[in-house]
């Protein structure tokens, strides 16, 4: 079924969201589960998925189990990736605390421009990879806000960069890039994609959301069964099989 183009509601993005979510967790939703996360009574849910149902986004009955439409699963992933994306800005950059910054991707996330949630993520992964960059920066920025101007010694300051650039020059001059596979990669790994399969299921995931080679990722999960990456904005749940094929050049 085609969606209608107009342009949905905070309030609808809400109501996807929230099904995406608890789908994840228990394969369907009912009516009460929306309800229940969201914090609405549950004559505003049959309201909300009537109209959703109407747009083609979700498959609803009333009394029935309700499950998202192939259009409507798209549209709540990307919400969520907004929604991640946001929230990661506002705590990795700006430092904010947890709370504050899920309250404010929550009210955020439906009116962001893609133009500008793509270079929010692309600055995350810069700031992270960059070697002009990197935690001291962030650390600096976390100072100034908390104390309102700029303090210390900017000429010692300029003269300990220098020497932190010329020793990563050092380093990265002297250490051979080695590749390693995604399998080995451990929690909080960052690296850049140099090589996987077009032949596997996780060279499709990666289209499908415009990644691939050259594409930085992060490591959030692991276990034998499934490696979870971000990259893009997207979390990936990549299988154990699939991870040893996926090869990475690590910062």
């Amino acid at each position: 079924m085609k969606i209608k183009e107009n342009k949905l509601s905070a309030s609808l993005e809400d109501y996807l969201e929230a099904i995406y979510r608890v789908v994840c967790e228990k394969q369907a939703a009912r009516a009460k589960d929306i309800a229940s996360r969201l914090k609405v009574n549950n004559s505003s849910v049959t309201g909300a998925l009537r109209t959703l149902s109407e747009k083609g986004l979700v498959n609803y009955a009333p009394y029935d189990l309700i499950t998202l439409t192939q259009s409507g699963n798209e549209i709540a992933k990307d919400i969520i990736r907004r929604h991640h994306a946001l929230k990661n800005f506002f705590i990795k950059i700006l430092c904010i605390n947890e709370d504050t910054a899920e309250e404010a991707a929550c009210k955020m996330e439906h009116d962001v421009p893609k133009e500008i949630l793509d270079k929010l993520i692309l600055f995350v992964d810069f700031l992270q990879i960059c070697p002009r960059a990197g935690e001291e920066l962030i650390k600096g920025f976390t100072r100034h806000c908390e104390e309102s101007i700029l303090t210390g010694d900017c000429k010692n300051c300029i003269d300990i960069c220098l020497s932190t650039l010329k020793d990563k020059k050092d380093i990265y001059e002297n250490t051979p890039q080695k590749q390693v596979l995604l399998k080995d990669m451990e929690v909080n790994d960052l690296g850049k994609i140099s090589e996987i399969s077009k032949n596997s299921s996780a060279f499709q995931q990666f289209l499908e959301i415009g990644a691939g080679r050259g594409s930085i990722l992060q490591v959030l999960e692991k276990d034998k069964q499934s490696v979870l990456i971000k990259t893009r904005g997207y979390n990936l749940h990549i299988r154990g099989d699939e991870a040893e094929n996926i090869k990475i050049l690590p910062y």
